[in-house]
């Protein structure tokens, strides 16, 4: 029996892999949806989204990531669980590996997201979308006339500091160190603005309050004095940065310095058939619609492709 090869794969269950998803079975190319290590991407694990168009009350994210999947396996997509851990695509069709199994494709789409880099506390992880978040842009609004609390020292934390400004009756930017990664231009905008408080030496030992399923506090720690308190802020905020999941092209594919992915004409990586979509080479903008927006694209420009091979 000959091995079967697909005409498209994709990889990642999130607004971009599930958008393209949907184009691409709509073109009748039986596309095969990888969930990969985070299925649903990062809308599985937040709250109320009221910035998706269409939803005038808002959506929760795991339904909206519901929706979608419904909608592609409705015209024809294939989604199982699955992670790559190696691709060879110097050969054609391409090489897939996921663990110890083996996928032809003739043409991939990576849509596999960006993971948020968190602290890695116990309380954290239980009030994600409960007052803790990775994304100001997307939860700032929840806040309005609160005090918050941003972590980080970089261009990101700042960004967040100041856009949270708009909403917050209080920006406290907590930095573990004395210096600052962020350029100076943005370091001086967060001093200069009368709501942002800054407090150096200092880390997140807590959050407070989980059996309430609300952001009370953060129970601080000087690194220096070793001095702990409670301190009273209505959500947190990471600034720490994002990890785009591709490790596995490494080497293979052109990335920046952060390893997104670096793409041309929109969706084109630097293999021919193989597209880049969504937070994976999006550190810019990382919303769900403009990841929805690249999966659509990379879903027609692999119609286009296999069109133009004659498949």
């Amino acid at each position: 029996m000959a091995e079967e090869i697909r005409n498209v794969v994709i990889m990642g269950s999130g607004c971009a892999g599930l958008t393209a998803a949907i184009y691409a079975a709509r073109a009748n190319l039986k596309p095969l949806v990888l969930e990969g290590h985070e299925p649903g991407g990062q809308l599985s694990m937040t709250t109320l989204v009221e910035n998706f168009p269409g939803w005038p009350e808002g959506i929760q994210g795991p339904e909206l990531i519901d929706n979608m999947r419904q909608q592609a396996e409705r015209f024809g997509a294939e989604v199982r669980v699955g992670h790559v851990t190696a691709a060879d695509l110097s050969q054609r069709p391409f090489l897939l590996t996921l663990g110890k199994e083996q996928l032809r494709t003739r043409t991939l789409i990576i849509g596999s997201g960006a993971s948020a880099r968190w602290l890695g506390l116990p309380s954290e992880k239980a009030l994600i979308g409960h007052g803790v978040s990775s994304c100001a842009t997307c939860d700032g609004f929840f806040f309005s006339g609160k005090p918050v609390a941003v972590i980080g020292g970089g261009d990101s934390a700042m960004e967040e500091a100041l856009f949270l400004t708009r909403f917050a009756s209080k920006v406290t930017l907590i930095h573990r160190r004395e210096g600052f990664r962020a350029s100076k231009i943005m370091l001086d905008r967060v001093r200069s603005h009368e709501k942002v408080e800054i407090m150096t030496d200092t880390v997140v030992d807590e959050v407070m309050d989980v059996e309430a399923k609300e952001v009370t506090a953060l129970k601080l720690r000087n690194v220096q004095s070793g001095k702990v308190w409670d301190y009273p802020v209505s959500a947190m905020f990471l600034g720490i940065g994002h990890t785009p999941n591709a490790a596995m092209f490494q080497g293979v594919l052109e990335s920046d310095g952060d390893g997104y992915l670096q793409t041309r004409n929109y969706v084109h990586t630097t293999v021919p058939g193989v597209y880049a979509c969504g937070d994976v080479a999006d550190r810019r903008y990382r919303q769900a619609i403009t990841a929805a927006g690249t999966g659509c694209m990379a879903a027609i420009e692999v119609e286009r492709y296999l069109e133009a091979e004659g498949h």
